[in-house]
């Protein structure tokens, strides 16, 4: 069995090609997504979470944005 790959907001960010400031509010907002390790500080995400992210993502682009106004 190999080992979980694990990666940073920053890294899930470049992945989805937003700004992390995204990732970081998706992760603030939804407290079931939880990071699978922590190194120091940083905070690491396996793919389950990555794609629970992607899904949060997918759900707010839907709703027209944060609160569902268009963010101004």
């Amino acid at each position: 069995m190999s080992e979980p790959i694990l990666v940073t907001p920053g890294v899930i960010a470049k992945r989805f090609g937003i700004p992390v400031h995204r990732i970081l509010y998706v992760l603030a907002t939804r407290k079931h997504i939880r990071p699978k390790a922590r190194a120091g500080t940083l905070r690491l995400y396996d793919e389950a979470a990555v794609a629970s992210i992607g899904h949060e993502l997918h759900f707010i682009e839907l709703r027209g944005g944060k609160g569902g106004s268009d963010g101004h």
